[in-house]
C-alpha cells in the first residue's frame, strides 16, 4: 500500500496583520507545536474518512449547540472536498492527466479550533501536499498559497488573506509585501514578494490561545472588508500603519533589537483595538500577558496572541496568570 503522510502547520502573525489582505506587509511564523495531519493511501474508491472533528452525534439538543457555538457548522470534511475539487480542476484546465488509482483520505488536526492560528489552511495545505505526491504534480511553491486561498474563498466563502498561507507553503519566518507594485503572476496565479528570515533573529516567544471561548474568523474579517471597502479614513489609513509596523520589525529583526520589536508587536494591537470593537476575554489575555512585563498582540483574528517576553521567570509568570483566566501557553517552535 501506497502511504502518504503530509503535515502543515499553525501560524501567527507577528506584525501587520490584518494588512494582509489590503496590500499591506506582514511577518509570520510558523509554529510546528500545533499541526494538521493528513494521510492518503490507495483504495478502491474515493473515501474520506470522518475524524473526531466531524461530529454527527451529540447526547442533547444543548451538547449540539455548544458545539456549535464553540466550532461553528463545520468540520474539516468540506475542506478536503473543496481541495480535491480544485486540484482537479487545476491539472483540467494544464492539460495535465491524473492516473485512475482511487484513495482513502483521513486527517487529525492539533490546532485549536477558530482562534485565529489557521487551523483551515493548514488542513487544505496538507491535502494538497498529498495530493501532489499520489499524482506526481508539482504546483510551484510561489503560487501555491494564492491556490489554497482561492480554494477557501471561492469554493466555501471563507474571507481571508494570503498571509496563513504564504507561511505555511514556505515555513519557518516570513516577510511578506503585498504592495501593488510587487505583484506578479506566477502559474498564473496572483503573487507578491515573499521574502524568508532565519528564525535565530528571534527573541524568546510566546503563544497563548484560549482554550474555551473561540470565535470564527469571519465575525472579524468580514466587517473590516466592509469598512475598509466603503473606505472609511480610520480603516484605510491603519492598514497603512500596520504595513510600516512590519517593515521596521523587519529591521529590528535583522539588527536583532528585541525592544523595538516588543514595542512595534504593542502598537500592533493598540492600533487594532482602535478600529474595532473587540471582545472583553480576548481583549483580557493581552492586558494579562502586557502586566507580566510581555509585549502582546493577537495572533490572528483573535482568540490567541503571540508576544514577546524577557527571562524565564517572566515566562513562568506569564504562563500563570494567562493559564488562570483559561488560556494554554507554549514556546512556539519556529523553524
Amino acid at each position: 500500500m501506497n502511504l502518504i503522510k503530509k503535515r502543515a502547520f499553525a501560524r501567527a502573525g507577528l506584525l501587520g496583520n490584518p494588512s494582509d489582505g489590503y496590500n499591506g506587509k506582514t511577518i509570520s511564523v510558523i509554529i510546528r507545536n500545533l499541526w494538521a495531519e493528513v494521510v492518503l493511501y490507495e483504495w478502491d474508491t474515493v473515501d474520506i474518512v470522518l475524524s473526531e472533528d466531524d461530529r454527527a452525534h451529540f447526547s442533547s439538543v444543548h451538547d449540539l449547540a455548544r458545539d456549535v457555538q464553540l466550532h461553528g457548522y463545520y468540520g474539516g470534511i468540506r475542506l478536503i472536498k473543496a481541495t480535491i475539487k480544485r486540484f482537479v480542476a487545476y491539472c483540467e484546465e494544464r492539460g495535465l492527466k491524473l492516473h485512475n488509482q482511487n484513495f482513502s483520505i483521513r486527517y487529525h488536526t492539533t490546532i485549536p479550533r477558530q482562534v485565529g492560528l489557521a487551523g483551515s489552511s493548514a488542513l487544505i495545505t496538507a491535502t494538497l501536499r498529498c495530493l501532489m505526491e499520489f499524482y506526481g504534480i508539482t504546483i510551484p511553491k510561489e503560487a501555491q498559497p494564492t491556490f489554497v486561498l482561492s480554494i477557501e474563498r471561492e469554493e466555501l466563502g471563507i474571507a481571508a488573506g494570503l498571509q496563513d498561507r504564504i507561511i505555511q507553503a514556505y515555513e519557518g519566518m516570513v516577510y511578506m509585501n503585498f504592495d501593488k507594485a510587487k505583484e506578479r503572476l506566477v502559474d498564473n496565479m496572483q503573487c507578491y514578494e515573499y521574502e524568508p528570515l532565519s528564525p535565530a533573529l528571534l527573541p524568546p516567544l510566546y503563544l497563548a490561545y484560549h482554550n474555551t471561548f473561540s470565535e470564527p474568523t469571519e465575525v472579524f474579517h468580514n466587517d473590516l472588508r466592509g469598512r475598509y471597502t466603503r473606505g472609511e479614513p480610520e480603516v484605510v489609513n491603519a492598514m497603512k500603519e500596520f504595513a510600516s509596523f512590519a517593515a521596521a520589525g523587519r529591521e529590528a529583526l535583522l539588527k536583532k533589537n528585541a525592544q523595538a520589536l516588543g514595542a512595534l508587536i504593542n502598537r500592533n494591537f493598540d492600533l487594532r483595538r482602535s478600529i474595532c470593537t473587540l471582545p472583553a476575554w480576548q481583549v483580557q489575555m493581552i492586558e494579562t500577558a502586557r502586566a507580566c512585563g510581555a509585549s502582546a498582540k493577537f495572533a490572528g483574528s483573535g482568540g490567541a496572541i503571540i508576544g514577546t517576553y524577557e527571562d524565564e521567570d517572566m515566562f513562568t509568570k506569564l504562563s500563570a496568570r494567562l493559564e488562570a483566566i483559561g488560556s494554554n501557553v507554549i514556546k512556539p517552535e519556529v523553524r
